[in-house]
């Protein structure tokens, strides 16, 4: 079924479809909301350190996660204590959590789980994200970096960075469920920064990459790092001299294969759906060759892992001009937001 609506939104707009009504619903509801924080009558608490929101108006993976550990190092760098917040989506519970390295992924979620491996920063989830946020701030925190969560209006932001897939863009630019909009498209406006991720090939974000106001960012896989440990890192070309199965339960699985293939890989694909929990039987394809999977997914395979399973990380990547504008807009918004001597 998800298959099938993913198919449907990503495809050429039809002048009508059966989903329309439950569209209009779902658009009126996104509407009042947002009017409704407008207004005032829902509070929005204050916080006494900035967020950065990293988020995005589709369903499905358009490189959130890349870009806040990228974020995260870039200022980190410049001397900045950051925390990094995320619902932690598909865990057990809801309550606010601090996650460290080696956590049940069950518990804490998978993307989460990641983050703080990668990052080294103090990471939290939690379901109300305000709460989330003043954990961190009081671990210390002088900036928070928002995993995904433009569409939590309770939490304040000071700068706000949708990202957009360049192959995908928006879609039929239709409201869910018709189409992969989590939002009406107007709300790119609210953006302080706009990342595609990949070339702005869809015809959708045509205009937006005539105004020059798209910062690319493209997603450079690394070495392959054996899921069993020990040993080290393979250069993805060493793996070309026969197939491998490729394995991804991620929103965009389509990514994950091109980057393979790229590096001169001979894929056999298997596509699970996003945040998937994986079991050894799924992963037995009754030979010996390699089995490589994202990151992500490798979070929840390490406990049956076998000798022959690699991982690929990513890592974003920005041409000069457009880290700098990025990081200059992100600086800018948080200027005023940040405690003396930060």
């Amino acid at each position: 079924m998800r298959s099938r609506l993913t198919a449907h939104w990503y495809a050429e707009p039809k002048p009508c479809s059966a989903l329309a009504p439950l569209s209009a619903l779902y658009g009126a509801v996104v509407a009042l909301r947002r009017l409704a924080y407008r207004r005032g009558w829902r509070a929005r608490p204050k916080l006494a350190r900035p967020v950065v929101i990293v988020g995005n108006l589709t369903v499905g993976g358009t490189g959130k996660t890349p870009l806040t550990l990228w974020l995260a190092a870039q200022l980190g760098a410049a001397g900045i204590a950051v925390g990094i917040l995320s619902r932690g989506y598909g865990r057990r519970g809801g309550a606010v959590r601090d996650v460290t390295p080696g956590d049940d992924w069950r518990a804490v979620g998978d993307e989460p789980l990641l983050i703080a491996n990668r990052s080294g920063c103090p990471t939290v989830v939690a379901h109300d994200r305000v709460a989330g946020a003043q954990r961190l701030i009081a671990r210390g925190a002088q900036l928070i970096l928002c995993d995904d969560g433009l569409q939590h209006l309770r939490l304040e932001r000071a700068a706000t960075v949708i990202v957009l897939d360049g192959a995908r863009g928006l879609g039929n630019g239709r409201l869910l469920p018709a189409g992969p909009l989590r939002e009406p498209a107007a709300q790119l406006g609210a953006g302080d920064v706009l990342v595609v991720n990949g070339a702005p090939v869809h015809p959708s974000l045509a205009s937006l990459a005539a105004r020059g106001v798209l910062r690319r960012m493209d997603l450079v896989p690394g070495a392959a790092v054996a899921l069993a440990g020990g040993g080290a890192p393979r250069e993805l070309a060493s793996f070309a001299a026969g197939p491998v199965h490729a394995v991804a339960g991620i929103g965009n699985p389509a990514r994950f294969f091109a980057q393979l293939r790229a590096a001169g890989l001979t894929v056999i694909e298997h596509a699970f759906p996003d945040h998937h929990a994986f079991t050894a039987r799924e992963l037995a394809f009754g030979d010996a060759l390699p089995v490589l999977m994202t990151e992500k997914d490798a979070v929840k395979c390490a406990a049956f892992a076998h000798p022959s399973w690699w991982y690929v990380p990513v890592s974003a990547r920005f041409g000069a001009a457009d880290a700098a504008a990025l990081l200059g807009t992100v600086r800018a918004r948080i200027g005023g937001r940040q405690p003396a001597g930060s």
